[in-house]
């Protein structure tokens, strides 16, 4: 007898925005590098008397555009206004004992019915993020309560932890398209699992990062299968112990007692700001590795590396406006990531910008044997943080390729490394290597290998 398991998941991120969604404090990356409760007011500590902001408008259109690129259905006024409700519950982390959702039992979510990659989306919708609170420590820290977050919530189509790793690195990816979520930040999921016909779901909150969703679903299937549960409970994930702890039975909705926020007004969205929207939106990872695979004519492995990253895919495509793209490639793929990493930056470093002229202006000189490789990596490396046009540079690094002007400094190369000479002609073949390597530090890396190659062996023999 086959077992058919249901997953399904309700996705957290933060979204990419310059303050918080009810209030005027800063939206940090990275909340764990400030100081505890510094980054607060009385909005987001849940002061008494203090009302929150009017919700932040660009995270309301992030969380349309999520939903439009997951093929979502945004609900429009003045059919389907928003609402914010009060979810209650009392935890140390939630000060007012009520968090701010558009989300709940009388909720209309900000989109629906969607789909990504086979799986059906049923909803996504917009809520504040509780304060941290250590409960080893009994602290609380507000620096992060108040942040927009996100939640993506799929039906129960996945069937296995594999297929959920593969669906969530390409929604992360798709999303980094638009800039909706905090990069740094990363996702965190309730997990809901069961197996059908013989366990009752079981959710597992706030599994922080893709591998540990992937073994918390394994972990508790295996649960499944031997213990067969049959009520509704929500779980822990122990990352140490690799398995999952009982919280408490299952809330259901009624338990939260949703209520519309009194000191909210209805959001209402319209149909030209979604239009407004829809046309901003690029197209998808996938839609760009089919075109570069078809168009281009690129291998699916370059492709691949090439749209894990918005700028650097669009940054190619302009290139390949003036260079050809098969040259061009490999200074993209493989060249410009190695400047990137001998810089220790990426191309989502704020720093970083690297104009497409430039690059093409020094495949230019590339291509027209004015410069050599090393010294075409060499400028590429200066182009980060920000490029420049390499003209004045090209000037005084031309190629030298003439044998004669060569010659000289070859000869004095061979003078100044006599035990090495006597290597190579006692047939240790990699003292060539060294001495080329020599020539090419002499010359500033302008010297034409293979005529360096040519000319050194002609003088060694």
């Amino acid at each position: 007898m086959t077992t058919q398991q249901l997953i399904g998941l309700e996705i957290h991120g933060y979204l990419e925005t310059n303050e918080k969604l009810f209030c005027k404090c800063k939206n940090f990356h990275d909340m764990k590098v400030i100081k505890p409760n510094t980054n607060i007011c009385p909005v987001c500590s849940g002061q008494p008397g203090s009302k929150p902001m009017l919700p932040n408008k660009v995270a309301i259109d992030k969380l349309l555009q999520i939903g439009l690129i997951l093929n979502c259905k945004p609900n429009l006024a003045p059919e389907k206004p928003l609402i914010f409700q009060r979810k209650h519950y009392s935890w140390p982390d939630m000060p007012t004992g009520y968090q701010k959702t558009i989300s709940g039992a009388y909720s209309i979510p900000v989109a629906e019915q969607g789909e990504f990659l086979g799986i059906r989306i049923r909803e996504v919708h917009l809520e504040e993020d509780p304060a941290a609170w250590n409960p080893d420590k009994g602290t609380i820290d507000y620096n992060r309560a108040g942040a927009p977050l996100v939640e993506i919530v799929t039906e129960p189509d996945f069937t296995s932890s594999s297929q959920v790793e593969t669906w969530l690195r390409q929604l992360i990816l798709t999303l980094s398209y638009i800039k909706a979520l905090n990069k740094d930040a990363g996702i965190k999921s309730d997990v809901n699992v069961n197996i059908k016909g013989i366990s009752i779901r079981t959710e597992i909150k706030n599994v922080n990062s893709i591998t540990e969703i992937v073994k918390s679903i394994d972990s508790e299937i295996l649960r499944h299968e031997k213990d067969q549960p049959q009520q509704q409970e929500t779980r822990r994930w122990n990352s140490e112990t690799l398995k999952t702890e009982l919280m408490r039975t299952k809330e259901q909705a009624a338990d939260y007692r949703f209520i519309p926020d009194p000191d909210l007004p209805v959001i209402k969205i319209t149909r030209e700001r979604t239009d407004n929207l829809k046309k901003q939106l690029p197209e998808t990872p996938i839609e760009k590795l089919d075109k570069l695979i078809k168009k281009h004519k690129i291998n699916p492995e370059n492709a691949k590396i090439l749209t894990k990253n918005l700028e650097i895919a669009e940054l190619y495509e302009e290139v390949i406006k003036e260079i050809d793209p098969k040259f061009a490639l490999p200074w993209i793929t493989v060249e410009l990531f190695g400047a990137l990493n001998y810089n220790k930056k990426t191309m989502y470093d704020s720093d970083i910008s690297i104009n497409p002229n430039h690059i093409i202006e020094l495949l230019q000189a590339l291509e027209k044997n004015k410069i050599t490789p090393l010294k075409a990596k060499d400028i590429l490396r200066q182009f980060i943080p920000k490029s420049f046009s390499p003209k004045s540079e090209l000037k005084s690094q031309e190629r030298i390729s003439d044998p004669s002007k060569l010659k000289t400094i070859i000869q004095e190369i061979i003078k100044n490394n006599k035990k090495t000479v006597e290597d190579y002609k006692s047939g240790q073949t990699q003292a060539l290597n060294f001495l080329i390597g020599q020539i090419m530090q002499k010359t500033n890396k302008q010297a034409d290998y293979q005529v360096v190659k040519k000319v050194l062996e002609s003088e060694l023999s």
